[in-house]
């Protein structure tokens, strides 16, 4: 039947290959439908549109079940930045699955950026960034399911290393060394907030609190007190910026960040070969890497720039709109009195603000 039926078929002048099609389409039906009574056992897990190339923009259960997670982080260079997204995207599958709130540790600017915008993708979880206060960089991950995940967790502490730091100023990473040296790790601590004379604000897990109040005692020589603080009592100030335009005969990292922090090229390409560049947080070794809109581009030691709106001159160049970070650190100035018989007759300290690198000067006034 099935020849005569295949043969009349031909003779008619039907399309055998479209019948054939869908023979195959039918063999395939019941393969899918075998391996979804295999999945039956789990529970789905739901997937906003961009994550899939289907028709109806819902991923399949099984490719968030098993793991598969690679198709959230194209585009993201860093490995082991993908490695700490993954292990992200893992800890919010195991979230919605059991329906509770999990946390994660204090992320760098790069892996907060690519883990939040990775689970935006997934319709049944929620998340909240904290890191103590509006503009910090190092944020903490709350992640949950919508109907669990109902307000912001209590997972971000505060606290204060007061001193006295007018004679001996220190720096951002004197007091990240002195914390470390405590024997805490990096991903438990947040934001360091300096306060000049005054020591630091810091931002921690509220687990290791009670821990650093009695075991930090000291940074470099300065002897100091730890104790906690309501996150409202924070002492910060918004970031200040300064713009500025240059135009440019290619978009490439060399020319732009050498124009943006006033250096040579020649120098910016060393730095940039030293790994003393990084673009959004990542470290670059190619002088030729290309920027776009919306980078910051970060040198050690000069700080961090951010590129702005870029259009194409008549001439065929680039004018680049360039936004530079303005560090506002504190400047101590002493100025002495001598008497003629070589005595210190009196002196005097004064604390002021500047926008620009931690100086510290020494004026005598005779």
């Amino acid at each position: 039947m099935w020849a005569l039926r295949t043969s009349a078929m031909a003779a008619a002048g039907l399309p055998s290959q479209a019948f054939r099609r869908s023979t195959l389409l039918s063999c395939k039906s019941l393969r899918s439908i075998h391996f979804h009574n295999k999945l039956s056992s789990f529970r789905a897990f739901p997937l906003a549109a961009p994550f899939s190339s289907s028709a109806s923009g819902i991923c399949t259960s099984a490719q968030a079940l098993k793991g598969e997670f690679d198709v959230f982080l194209k585009g993201v260079g860093d490995k082991d930045t993908i490695e700490d997204v993954k292990r992200i995207l893992e800890m919010a599958n195991r979230a919605s699955l059991r329906r509770e709130i999990l946390h994660t540790d204090f992320l760098t600017p790069p892996v907060l950026k690519e883990a939040t915008l990775a689970l935006q993708k997934f319709s049944d979880i929620k998340m909240v960034a904290l890191g103590g206060y509006p503009e910090a960089e190092r944020c903490r991950l709350s992640v949950g399911h919508p109907e669990i995940l109902t307000s912001d967790p209590d997972i971000v502490a505060a606290m204060s290393i007061s001193g006295n730091f007018g004679f001996e100023p220190c720096s951002h990473g004197d007091f990240l060394g002195a914390i470390l040296g405590t024997g805490i790790v990096r991903d438990k601590l947040g934001d360091i907030i300096l306060q000049g004379e005054k020591g630091a604000h810091i931002l921690v897990v509220p687990e290791l609190v009670d821990f650093l109040a009695s075991s930090l005692d000291k940074v470099r020589n300065v002897s100091v007190t730890c104790n906690k603080i309501p996150l409202l009592a924070l002492e910060y100030q918004p970031p200040r910026t300064k713009s500025l335009k240059t135009v440019e005969a290619s978009l490439r990292l060399d020319a732009i960040a050498s124009a943006g922090f006033k250096i040579s090229r020649s120098k910016m390409a060393n730095l940039i070969s030293d790994g003393d560049v990084r673009i959004n947080w990542a470290t670059v070794m190619k002088n030729n890497t290309t920027v776009r809109t919306g980078d910051i581009v970060s040198v050690s030691g000069k700080g961090r720039l951010k590129i702005g709106e870029i259009n194409s001159t008549r001439k065929g160049k680039f004018a680049v709109e360039l936004i530079r970070y303005l560090i506002e650190m504190y400047s101590l100035t002493c100025c002495c009195v001598v008497n003629v018989h070589g005595s210190l007759e009196s002196s005097s300290i004064k604390w002021y603000k500047s926008s620009a690198l931690y100086t510290l000067a020494f004026p005598f006034c005779f």
